[in-house]
C-alpha cells in the first residue's frame, strides 16, 4: 500500500529517509503571491504551475544523515516587457536543493560558512509555500520579449528642446558686453 502524502503537511525526515518524491501542478489561481506578480492586463494565458519534490539523505561519518529536498518548479508568467510594455510570457523556473538541520540555531551558524540554503527540519513542513517562494524568487528582474512585437523608438527628440538650443546663451551676451567695455 503506497503512503499518501500531503505536500502541505510534509513529514521532511520520513520524505528524505525513505527517498520519496512528490509531484504535481496546479493553477496559477492557487498560488496568490505568484499569480500576483502576472501581468493584470496580460492577454497572454498563465500556464499551470508544475513542481517536483526529491527527499534524500547524505551519510555522513561520525554522524547522523543529512537530510535534503530538491526542488524544481516551473510556470508560465504573462509580464510586461519593459521595452515595449506589452504582454510577454515568461518561463519561469526554479531549481534547488535544501538541507534541513535540527533548530535555528545551527541554521544560522551554518548559514553564511554553507554554499546550500539550509532550514530547519518539520514534521509539518508547507513544501507548497517553499515552492511558491522559490518561483517568486526566480522571477526575472526585467522582463523583455527576445525581440519586440513592434519597434520601440530608443531616442527621444522633443522639439522645444531643439528650440531651446537655438536660442542665444544669455551669459554669452554678457561675456560680449564685458569684452566690449573698455576698461
Amino acid at each position: 500500500m503506497e503512503k499518501k502524502l500531503d505536500p502541505q503537511h510534509l513529514d521532511l525526515l520520513s520524505f528524505a529517509r525513505d527517498a520519496m518524491h512528490l509531484e504535481g501542478e496546479g493553477a496559477l489561481a492557487d498560488w496568490p503571491r505568484l499569480a500576483e506578480e502576472q501581468w493584470g492586463q496580460a492577454q497572454l494565458a498563465a500556464g499551470r504551475v508544475v513542481w517536483r519534490l526529491q527527499g534524500h539523505t547524505v551519510p555522513q561519518s561520525g554522524g547522523a544523515d543529512q537530510i535534503w529536498l530538491d526542488l524544481h518548479a516551473t510556470v508560465d508568467l504573462p509580464m510586461q516587457c519593459q521595452r515595449c510594455l506589452t504582454p510577454v510570457l515568461e518561463t519561469v523556473e526554479a531549481e534547488r536543493s535544501f538541507r534541513f538541520v535540527a533548530d535555528e540555531a545551527t541554521a544560522a551558524a551554518l548559514d553564511d560558512e554553507a554554499e546550500e540554503d539550509i532550514l530547519v527540519i518539520s514534521r509539518d513542513f508547507d513544501a507548497l509555500a517553499l515552492v511558491e517562494d522559490e518561483l517568486i524568487l526566480s522571477l526575472p528582474l526585467v522582463p523583455l520579449h527576445e525581440v519586440c512585437p513592434q519597434a520601440v523608438p530608443m531616442s527621444a527628440v522633443d522639439p522645444a528642446f531643439e528650440v531651446a538650443a537655438e536660442r542665444p546663451n544669455p551669459f554669452g551676451v554678457l561675456a560680449g558686453l564685458k569684452t566690449g567695455k573698455p576698461q
